[in-house]
């Protein structure tokens, strides 16, 4: 499983190794929504002309309304994991951790030395991947304090937190708090390929960020897609209410097969098993894909499948395994 332990969506990989094309396969490995924004399939970007500044505004505008938080303090970024390890390099500070969360986190930034009591920066994913936990705002407040009070920093990495609005604290970014929070627009928009996200955080820092990602930070198609997608109140209002019970469809079928599972966020569903090696393997020669974790070795994650009939192969290759292992 070592190919498949780092990220979800290695169809490429999963091909090579257990067979098919790209199109025989479920891809249920990643956390990203399988029933996207439909008005990405109107929207016709002018690729001949290079990203307007004027456009970026808008759409640094039209996210920081969605997400409750002042525009002046939002900057677009090509996906959240390039915004994290921007914040790496600029706060160049030690981070602190939950240990089972986002492999990039230790990739952006180095861990506290033995003894180290200087300032850290505290990153607290909500709710986090891949278990699911979430955080009440009142516990990153509290964390918050704790931090700049020492001379650190609070991330507060919410990738998976427009399932969750009230538990947000994008909100609470202000010049002279030590506070950044990102986000992610493709999982819940359904559209990874876009690759864009935001970090909201003090002036000074995004002056920095502006300075390092230059004048065209994302692409034309990024500034379209999430401009209007943002400002469509009606999908977002009914995929918060879908999602839910999409994810209890799953949870029944998982737990019918023996399979517990966890996690606040509707969009996966993490599971602990002794037999996690064995059950990734018989669902990927029957071409579904589920996402390892290479420091733990009984958790696999399931993504959400998009339909009935897609929930309904899952059952049909999880009997399968329940049957002959």
């Amino acid at each position: 499983m070592n190919a498949f332990v780092t990220h979800g969506g290695r169809l490429d990989e999963a091909c090579a190794r257990f067979g098919g094309d790209p199109g025989d396969w479920l891809d249920l490995s990643t956390g990203i929504n399988p029933c996207p924004w439909p008005g990405a399939e109107t929207i016709r970007p002018d690729w001949r002309a290079l990203p307007d500044a004027r456009a970026l505004r808008r759409l640094e505008e039209s996210a920081a309304a969605h997400f409750g938080a002042d525009p002046a303090l939002c900057c677009a970024v090509p996906g959240s994991e390039a915004g994290l390890r921007a914040l790496g390099r600029i706060l160049d500070l030690p981070a602190r951790h939950v240990p089972l969360t986002y492999g990039t986190y230790a990739k952006a930034f180095a861990s506290p030395p033995p003894g180290h009591t200087g300032p850290t920066a505290l990153i607290v994913t909500n709710p986090n991947n891949p278990d699911g936990r979430l955080y009440p705002p009142g516990h990153l407040v509290s964390a918050l304090g704790r931090q700049q009070h020492g001379g650190g920093w609070l991330i507060a990495d919410e990738a998976f937190a427009d399932c969750h609005p009230d538990t947000s604290v994008a909100g609470l970014v202000a010049n002279g708090r030590n506070l950044a929070v990102t986000r992610s627009f493709g999982k819940f928009f359904g559209l990874a390929g876009v690759r864009l996200g935001f970090v909201l955080a003090p002036e000074p820092l995004l002056a920095e960020l502006r300075r390092l990602q230059g004048d065209w930070p994302v692409c034309s198609a990024a500034l379209a897609f999430g401009t209007d997608a943002y400002a469509d109140p009606g999908w977002i209002a009914a995929t918060r209410a879908g999602l839910p019970e999409r994810a209890a469809k799953l949870d029944t079928v998982l737990t019918r097969h023996g399979l517990r599972t966890t996690g606040a966020c509707p969009l996966f569903r993490l599971t602990d098993t002794g037999a996690a090696a064995d059950l990734f393997a018989s669902l990927a020669r029957a071409q579904i894909l589920t996402r390892p974790f290479a420091d733990h070795p009984r958790l696999l994650r399931f993504g959400l499948p998009a339909d009935d009939a897609q929930l309904a192969r899952l059952d049909a290759a999880l009997a399968f395994w329940s049957r002959y292992g």
